[in-house]
Order: C-alpha cells, then structure tokens, then sequence
C-alpha cells in the first residue's frame, strides 16, 4: 500500500510555516497573515482564537510576558493538507527562575488550506508538566499531586 499523496505545494508551505516560527521575532508577529488564513483558528491550553488579529496578540502576548522564547520544530509529519509538528519551545521566566531556560515539548496540528495558509492550528502540551510543575508554589503542589496519583 502506498502512502497518501502529499502534494508539494503543501510540503512548501509547512517548510515555510515552520522556518517562520524557529526565527519568529517581536517584529514578524505583524505578518503572521501571510501564514494564517484570514479566519484561522487557534487553540492551546490557554487559548482559543479566530483570525488573524487574535493570533497576533497571542505570540504578542508571548514575547511580552516571556525572556527570549523560541520554537525549535523537531519532527514533522505532512499528509494531505495537514501536518502534525513536534517541537521543543524555549524560554526564561522574567521573574521567578531568570535567566533559566525552561523548555516545554509538545506537538501542533496545522490545516492548510489550498493557497498553503494554515486555517486550523491546535497546539498540544501538558500545562501541568511543562509549565505548572516549574513555578514555585504551584509546582509543589503538582509534583505532590503526581506523586499521590501514583502510589
């Protein structure tokens, strides 16, 4: 059995998608809209957004409470118009653990639409292991429910 055609212009476009986010800056958050359909939906732990606009103010958002943070891909799955990304984001707190680069893994599902703009993007990753468990008093609180949970 043959595996699903991927057509290259998808390929392209997810190369694009992901080059955009391991360089993305505070300036490069202004043209997020030539990756993103205008209608785009976007959905994480925390968030749950349509347009472009709100997407902005998303990884807006991201450089303004975050120290240098960073996406860094490290596997991808391309199929038909959709991928699946794994990848590994990088960053310090400001103030609790500055200057301490944490890393949260976690995967994201992209829908691309026929021109290549991603229509649908749905991040995955645990909250309470990549990021509750390395705050101060919450990750205490966390790492003794974990442990409960498995004795």
């Amino acid at each position: 059995m043959q595996p699903p055609y991927t057509a290259p212009a998808t390929e392209e476009a997810v190369t694009r998608v992901i080059a955009f986010f391991e360089n993305l800056s505070p300036a490069d958050v202004a043209t997020i809209g030539q990756f993103y359909a205008p209608q785009a939906r976007f959905k994480d732990p925390f968030n749950e957004v349509v347009g472009v606009p709100a997407i902005q103010g998303i990884f807006a958002h991201m450089f303004e409470a975050l120290e240098q943070p960073r996406f860094v891909v490290t596997g991808r799955v391309v199929q038909g118009q959709q991928c699946f990304l794994t990848w590994d984001f990088l960053f310090a707190f400001k103030d609790i653990h500055k200057g301490v680069t944490q890393t949260v893994r976690g995967a994201s599902h992209l829908v691309l639409d026929a021109q290549g703009q991603v229509t649908l993007h749905r991040d995955y990753w645990d909250a309470a292991e990549e990021l509750y468990e390395k705050l101060p008093v919450v990750g205490a609180l966390m790492r003794w429910l974990k442990k409960r949970a498995t004795s």
